[in-house]
Parts: C-alpha cells; structure tokens; sequence
C-alpha cells in the first residue's frame, strides 16, 4: 500500500498575472512547495508521500476549448499554450521533486490529469500509479472546481482511496467551488 500525492495543474496561466488566473494561486503554489521541500528533505523511510506527480495542461491546438468570446464553462481564453511561459509550473511551486509529469489537452480539453500521458513513455496517470503500486491518492492544485475536481473524481473511479486537501486548492468561483467540494464527498472522497 503507498499513497501519492498528485498536484494539478499549479502553472503560471493559471496563478496571478497569468492569462486564466484564479485568485490564491500563487499562494497555494507557496503551500504546496513548503509541503514538497519537507517531503523531499525527509528520510525517505519516514516520508508522507511514496511518489509526487504533477500535471500540466499542455494545449497545443485544443480546439474551440479556446475562445475569443468565451463562456468560461466550455470555453476559455488561450493558456497553458505548449512554448510559452504559461505552461510552465510557478515559480513559487519549489522545489518540483516530481517523480512524473502528466501534460494534458494537447488537441482536445482535457480536466482530469488522469487523461495525462507522463513525458517518459508516454503512460496513463492511472497505470503509471497502478504500476508503482500506489492505492491511496491525496490531490492538491489548481482549480478546485474544475481540474482538482475532476481529477479527484477519476481517481476513486479508478479505485485509488482518494483525498482532496482544501487547503492547497484554489477555486475559481465560490459558488462552483461549494458544488465542486459537494460531488467530491457525494462521490466519496474524503475533503479536507
């Protein structure tokens, strides 16, 4: 049994001053990088984490995901475009001792990072978990209504015993957010 952490989607568009910024990002970045240098300066016998995964969005050409006019439900201004500075993790996202990076969206929307492929060997986010023998997941990230969301839901639909910790998420809205936190438990998955 070995429990991952899976942080999502913590990427300079989506944190103050990025193209699709979502208030608090850059200070759950901070949060989630504290968690990580405690994570990676701990002996690994007495680590919370077996393994620490990120995802990214990664568009390239995602189609009418962007938008010029958009409704920000199914469509969104341009970001996390592969090549530009948006795409990369913030800076305040430190240190990144990732075992594995899963980028999404290349040519379609995509929410979950469990429809991520890792950069080596071009794995699925749930076999590459299977694979290293995790069972337990806790999520982190960026936002908590639409890309933490849907990554926690597809972990426990995976069957990873799945955690979501509130306080290293940011949401977009309040009221998607509330909704978000309710499918979670509903789903159940354990907030925190």
């Amino acid at each position: 049994m070995a429990r991952a952490l899976i942080v999502v989607d913590v990427q300079n568009d989506f944190c103050e001053g990025g193209s699709l910024a979502v208030a608090g990002g850059a200070d759950v970045a901070f949060r989630i990088g504290e968690l990580l240098h405690e994570w990676h300066e701990a002996e690994p016998d007495e680590r919370q984490y077996a393994y620490v995964v990120a995802t990214r969005d990664h568009h390239i050409d995602p189609g009418d995901h962007f938008s010029k006019t958009p409704d920000f439900v199914n469509s969104w201004p341009p970001h996390c475009v592969a090549g530009t500075d948006g795409v990369s993790f913030h800076p305040n996202l430190d240190p990144q001792p990732f075992d594995a990076i899963f980028d999404k969206g290349e040519y379609a929307a995509a929410y979950s990072g469990f429809e991520g492929k890792s950069h080596e060997g071009g794995h699925p986010l749930a076999d590459w978990l299977r694979g290293k023998g995790v069972t337990d997941v806790d999520v982190c990230g960026i936002a908590t209504d639409y890309c933490v969301r849907a990554t926690a839901l597809d972990a426990k639909a995976q069957g990873f015993d799945t955690t979501v910790l509130t306080t290293l998420t940011a949401g977009v809205a309040e009221p998607t957010t509330h909704q978000a936190l309710t499918d979670l438990r509903n789903a159940g998955i354990t907030v925190t």
